[in-house]
């Protein structure tokens, strides 16, 4: 019994022991799936929160990130997100072009699985973190098109995990950290295009990125010398190279042959030079070849034709020469070939018409002759071809007018005949044609009004002649038409502005007839309205002042006569007039331009009313009526004394003696004046002899003082102290202690203090001797008007010192030198002038100017407008020194001007070359002109070379005829608006103009730039 209850008692402990165990195993299984699924929430939280701070330092004006919920779980759901499915991380963030502001925060940390992250194309700002460097799993990052500023993190890529790196289109600065690379042998492709970085490329980059494939540093500041055989090269992955627009120098090494995978290769726009690689055509997969805009010479490689791959090649602005390749049909696959601005002889080869897949051909500005090969209409997707600049002499071949050509430029040539008729496959597609400066002869075909697309004819300075066509009417869309210097007669068509579309018309130098037609009001779009030279006659339509663009007109040298429409004075854009040399008179418009014109705008007319022209004013009004001065008092003595007897006749005898009495008295005065002139005449000279005689006595009395050793004592005018006196200090040992800080025509520049070691500082000019003003009181007439002369742009004369033998003029002294300074002898660690510095520059000059030239009567001429007298102050505001001084001369003799010459070369305008020179205020214009192209090329106004000599205005000019301006821009100044660059580049140009009445007045050039400094829809294209 006993044993038997022992026996139950023990099977019911252990079975309560056996439950125990499973209660125990029970609990230890809750606790661990609870610690997991505790652990999985707080990965999942990681995610959340830092996608949620990341998200608070963000602007979403879209509400594109609405989705973005912190009560979430997870953000696997939300927008823009991508997790890893089997662990539920965040793997991807790509947020492109959602226009997103802000700053990236640190909550990108949390994302510790992310592998790509893409923010392009937004406005995130500020600096990029190094913390990006925390996130060990990143594989692909790009912030490109951003304003992230600041330096790269040396430490952005301490990962050996990043394969794509892209940080373009931003506004970062400094060099490449050359610690970057240290660690980069998973980076395939890196970007760091379109910034302001400066420095080298690294060289850890070409020793440790060896698997790179990809990399773009163009449109930068990078400089030195770009190592391609011991660096470039190294990289034996590389498929595309692109490091264009940057200022990198050195040669293209042999090795190219090493670097078997490459495809792409852009070295366009930067100072390389020596010759083209030789072995470039051991390349075999190359597409795209640019070297254009380097410093390239020598001849094309022959290995070039071994590249069947290439479908892109550019070598255009360089300095090659040889023959032209004659087996370029040999690239068969080739779509674009720029060969423009070079010096290329010979002939183009017949087998360019092997060709069959290109589409742009460029030769332009090289020296090739010959006749175009017939073979080219054989390039059937031929789109535009630029031949302009070269030999090219003879037909234009027909068969080229039967392709379908988009643009077609055949300027500049010798090529002769008459043009041809085109096709119907021409007249669908031809958007440009330029046929000018050649020899071409006949009219122009009638079939030309079928070219339904064409924007821009251009047919000037040839020997066509017939009528104006009507077919000219036709065009829908032409918006520039030249056809100047041609012969062309009759009337100027009504119909030539239907379309409404044209906005430049230059019929200039032609023999057109008739008068302006009243339908040139429909032109609405015009601004610019050239019909100089040419036989027009009849009023100036009213109708021109519909023409609410009009920028510019020209109207010299015709016929034109009556009165100018009062209703032009309406035309608010107008900017430009030159009405001068027609048959003209009357009173000018009141407002707008008319104010302001210049005497050569008007001149050579029968008489405009202006005080600017010293002919008679002729007023279009009808004639008084004359009355008999004899007949009322006739009448009132045959009505109160009846018949007058015959003695009336002596009476009027009498009265007509009297006459002839008063005629007499009024001669006699006009004698007694001109007597009274020579008289006051005669007593100058004999005054300014005895003057003479007194300044002979001074001299000699000077000279013995300096023998002795006594100082010569002189007179001090100082204008702001309204006080005169005598200053006691030997001059010349104050200007040995002076500095000299530059020397000109008419003087030397010394730096001195006026009052000793703690005076005022000033500029002092020690002016030359030759033929300057001897007489005190003209000396001191003549410079106090200058004086007077106050203008925020115009540096203040503050007085002058006088002797016979010594004359000083004093003025403020500007301590942050003068614009030849900044543009031509900056130190390197001195930062370049910016665009809107420049602007600054160009447009407070022209300010000064225009007060000199406009607000006195006469004129106050510089007559020496360079850089040099430009000076800055502190906020880069120019003051114009050195005006006015010609007004000191007695006499501008042959030393003068050959002084002039010699020392302002290259701003010296051409008419002074002559023997009959006019000084005028188109002198210094075309001084401001050379001036501001100085500014936006950042090149002196002449230069020499080994060989040449290089005239800048006749540089810019070429190039802007070639329609590559912006290659003149100035390298240091990386960032600058082509809407106002270009205008003020062709503005300069107008200004340097050879013909002075060409150039425009000083208050037209200030109207214009601040035309196009103003934010319009349509600015002007050109002048």
């Amino acid at each position: 019994m006993n044993n038997k209850m022992l026996h139950q008692q023990h099977l019911i402990t252990m079975s309560i022991f056996r439950v125990q165990v499973l209660v125990v195993l029970l609990v230890v299984v809750v606790v661990a799936v609870m610690a997991s699924h505790c652990t999985g929430s707080s990965q999942l939280n990681d995610d959340v929160l830092g996608l949620i701070v990341f998200k608070s330092d963000l602007q979403d004006p879209n509400s594109w990130l609405s989705s973005w919920n912190e009560d979430d779980d997870s953000p696997c759901s939300w927008r823009y997100i991508r997790c890893n499915p089997s662990t539920g991380r965040v793997t991807q963030v790509s947020l492109d072009g959602l226009g997103l502001k802000g700053k990236i925060g640190r909550g990108l940390e949390k994302l510790q699985s992310l592998q790509s992250l893409s923010l392009s194309h937004n406005n995130f700002t500020g600096s990029i973190t190094p913390d990006l460097s925390l996130l060990t799993s990143l594989r692909n990052l790009n912030l490109s098109y951003n304003g992230f500023s600041g330096r790269i993190p040396s430490n952005l890529l301490s990962m050996n995990s990043i394969k794509f790196l892209d940080l373009s289109e931003n506004s970062l600065t400094g060099p490449i950290p050359d610690e970057l690379f240290r660690n980069c042998s998973s980076l395939k492709f890196m970007s760091l295009a379109s910034n302001s970085l400066e420095g080298s490329i690294p060289s850890s980059l070409f020793s440790n990125c060896a698997s790179l494939g990809g990399l773009n540093v163009s449109s930068n500041r990078l400089s030195g010398t770009l190592e391609f055989s011991n660096g470039v090269w190294l990289l034996r992955k590389l498929r595309v190279l692109d490091v264009s627009n940057n200022v990198f120098s050195g040669t293209v090494g042999v090795g190219a042959s090493y670097v078997h995978s490459l495809k792409e290769l852009s070295l366009q726009r930067n100072h390389f030079s020596g010759s083209l690689p030789f072995d470039i055509g051991l390349c075999p997969h190359l597409t795209h070849l640019d070297f254009s805009n380097n410093l390239f010479i020598g001849a094309v490689p022959d290995s070039l034709q071994k590249l069947n791959s290439l479908t892109f090649f550019a070598a255009s602005n360089n300095m090659l020469s040889g023959s032209f390749p004659s087996w370029i049909g040999r690239l068969s696959n080739l779509e674009y070939l720029d060969f423009g601005s070079n010096g290329l002889v010979g002939e183009l080869p017949l087998s360019i018409g092997d060709m069959k897949s290109l589409n742009y051909l460029s030769v332009s500005d090289n020296k090739l002759t010959g006749g175009i090969p017939s073979t080219i209409v054989q390039c059937s997707n031929l789109l535009r071809i630029e031949l302009r600049g070269n030999g090219f002499n003879g037909s234009i071949p027909a068969g080229l007018f039967d392709m379908g050509l988009e643009e077609i430029d055949l300027s500049h040539n010798e090529l002769s005949d008459s043009i041809p008729i085109g096709s119907s496959r021409l007249f669908q597609s031809l958007h440009a044609l330029d046929l000018s400066r050649n020899k071409l002869t006949g009219d122009i075909p009638a079939e030309i009004g079928l070219l339904s697309h064409l924007t821009y004819l251009n047919l000037s300075w040839n020997n066509l002649e017939s009528r104006m066509p009507p077919e000219l009417g036709y065009f829908q869309n032409l918006s520039v038409l030249d056809l100047r210097n041609n012969g062309f007669y009759g009337e100027i068509p009504e119909d030539l502005c239907e379309a409404n579309s044209l906005a430049i018309l230059q019929l200039d130098g032609n023999s057109l007839n008739g008068p302006i037609p009243e339908a040139i009001g429909n032109c609405s779009s015009l601004y610019l309205l050239s019909l100089s030279h040419n036989n027009l006659s009849s009023c100036i339509p009213r109708a021109l002042s519909k023409l609410k663009k009009l920028k510019i007109l020209k109207l010299e040298f015709n016929g034109l006569s009556g009165e100018i429409p009062k209703e032009l004075s309406a035309l608010d854009n107008l900017l430009a007039v030159n009405i001068s040399h027609n048959k003209l008179i009357g009173r000018l418009p009141v407002g707008g331009i008319f104010q302001s014109l210049d005497a050569s705008a008007l001149e050579g007319n029968l008489g405009i009313c202006s005080p600017l022209l010293k002919g008679p004013c002729k007023m279009n009004v009808p004639k008084p009526l004359v009355l008999n001065p004899y007949a009322y008092n006739n009448q009132r003595g045959r009505g109160d004394m009846g018949p007058q007897p015959q003695s009336s006749t002596p009476a009027r005898l009498r009265h007509r003696r009297f006459l002839s009495v008063s005629a007499i008295i009024a001669i006699s005065a006009a004698i007694l004046i001109v007597v009274g002139i020579i008289v006051v005449t005669l007593l100058n000279a004999s005054a300014r002899r005895r003057l003479a005689f007194i300044d002979s006595a001074l001299e000699s009395i000077f000279s013995s003082s300096q023998r002795s050793g006594c100082p010569t004592t002189g007179k001090l005018v100082l204008f702001d102290s309204r006080s005169s006196e005598e200053w006691s200090q030997n001059t010349e040992t104050i200007l040995n202690k002076a500095s000299e800080v530059g020397r000109g025509l008419f003087g030397t520049v010394y730096k001195a203090s006026l009052g000793g070691d703690q005076g005022r500082m000033v500029a002092i000019k020690k002016l030359v001797t030759s033929n300057i003003i001897q007489y005190p009181e003209d000396f001191d007439r003549e410079v106090r008007i200058l004086g007077r002369v106050s203008h925020p742009n115009l540096m203040t004369l503050k007085g002058y010192y006088w002797t016979p033998q010594l004359q000083l003029l004093i003025s403020d002294y500007a301590p942050h030198g003068s614009l030849n300074s900044m543009l031509h002898e900056r130190s390197p660690s001195t930062p370049p002038l910016s665009w809107a510095n420049r602007f600054k520059i160009a447009l407070g000059t022209a300010k000064g100017l225009a007060h000199l030239h406009h607000s006195f009567r006469p004129p106050v001429i510089h007559y020496n407008v360079k850089p040099s007298n430009i000076l800055l102050d502190e906020n880069c505001n120019p003051k114009i020194s050195d005006f006015g001084l010609a007004r000191l001369l007695t006499k501008l003799d042959k030393h003068i001007i050959n002084s002039r010459f010699q020392s302002t070369l290259g701003y010296v305008a051409p008419e002074l070359a002559c023997q009959n020179m006019r000084i005028n205020e188109k002198c210094d214009i075309y001084g401001y002109g050379i001036m501001i192209l100085e500014l936006v090329t950042g090149r002196r106004s002449v230069e020499y070379g080994d060989d040449d000599v290089v005239i800048l205005s006749d540089h810019v000019r070429v190039h802007l005829e070639q329609g590559n301006v912006l290659d003149c821009i100035d390298p240091n100044m990386t960032e600058y608006p082509e809407e106002e660059v270009l205008p003020v580049i062709k503005l300069g140009l107008v200004c340097t103009s050879q013909i002075p009445s060409s150039r425009p007045s000083m208050a037209e050039i200030v109207q214009i730039l601040q035309v196009i400094k103003t934010p319009v829809p349509q600015r002007m294209e050109a002048f």
